[in-house]
């Protein structure tokens, strides 16, 4: 990345090894104090422009894109810790399935969010940064109540390898999770390509929702345990939209158990009377096959969703 002579306070940017890289992503390395909801809020009102033109806080950056920064006043720097609570360290350190060269790989535990912020003194990567050195960069997320595997990047060349192996046209990797589903799911619905929309609410929490007019998605559900009141479920991605699973599953009328945006009272009930500890989804399984990449990681179900799953005679 190269800075161009710029005036006003504007300042633009032009993109070299960042290329392939969400907006959104990029924008966070830049202001790193800002809070994230302000770096959107720059993106929707069109602040920041890519080849002059509006983007996308998801649009993928291209080499030799020009990228309009504007004039933002940031908040005083704050002393950044040296040392993070023991028991988040300890959390994290048991958390890791693999260490290479130039990739972490975690089984991520339920409720920790993957960025600091909303109410979050701590997000998983400001965590390992000071755990395992500043450079760390996330290749995907998961959501702040879901478990399972998530990859970190040590090196840039790592960052977009991966990000460019995820992508949906190179179909070169396979994403699977373990979800538990409220009611018994009816054999007939396996594979789900609702187009999913994401938007905010009053109260600008961010939603996805299915509608004609959103992004191509694509889920298979496969039955693995089916009871009275439940269905176990393993979810495979064909496509990487927020909460995809959950809308997905959620639009079929059988919401994923313990989750608060789309479960419904009816769902909340059984979820209670069922003992779920929390949002019954965990990434089980990641792997890639390409002519740069091959791997397969298993994340082990935590123990909470393990005893709930063994009581339905689940036995990964």
């Amino acid at each position: 990345m190269s800075q161009i002579p710029s005036s006003g306070g504007v300042r633009y940017l032009l993109v070299d090894d960042e290329a392939g890289q969400r907006l959104d992503n990029f924008l966070f390395a830049q202001f790193r104090s800002l809070p994230r909801s302000r770096v959107y809020r720059m993106v929707r009102g069109g602040e920041v422009r890519i080849n002059g033109g509006r983007a996308k806080f998801h649009t993928r950056l291209k080499a030799g894109d020009k990228v309009r920064l504007p004039p933002v006043r940031l908040p005083e720097a704050q002393e950044l810790p040296t040392k993070l609570p023991e028991s988040l360290a300890a959390k994290l350190e048991a958390s890791i399935i693999e260490e290479q060269d130039d990739l972490l790989v975690l089984n991520k535990p339920s409720g920790l969010a993957v960025h600091g912020g909303s109410g979050q003194s701590w997000g998983l990567i400001e965590a390992l940064r000071i755990l395992r050195g500043p450079k760390l960069e996330l290749v995907h997320r998961l959501d702040r109540e879901t478990s399972g595997v998530l990859l970190v990047a040590r090196k840039r060349s790592a960052l977009k390898a991966w990000q460019q192996a995820f992508r949906p046209e190179t179909k070169s990797t396979v994403k699977r999770y373990l979800a538990l589903v409220d009611g018994p799911w009816p054999n007939r619905v396996q594979r789900v390509q609702d187009p999913l929309l994401r938007y905010e609410t009053k109260s600008g929490e961010r939603r996805v929702r299915v509608d004609d007019s959103g992004k191509p998605s694509h889920t298979e559900f496969a039955v693995l345990i089916e009871a009275p009141q439940c269905t176990l479920l393993q979810a495979t991605l064909k496509t990487g939209r927020t909460h995809q699973i959950r809308v997905h599953a959620a639009s079929r009328g059988h919401p994923v158990l313990g989750d608060d945006k789309y479960g419904g009272a009816g769902a909340d009930a059984r979820s209670l009377a069922l003992g779920v500890p929390r949002l019954a989804l965990h990434a089980a399984q990641l792997s890639v096959s390409n002519a740069d990449l091959s791997a397969n990681f298993l994340a082990p179900l935590p123990d909470d969703l393990s005893e709930l799953f063994a009581r339905m005679g689940y036995r990964p």
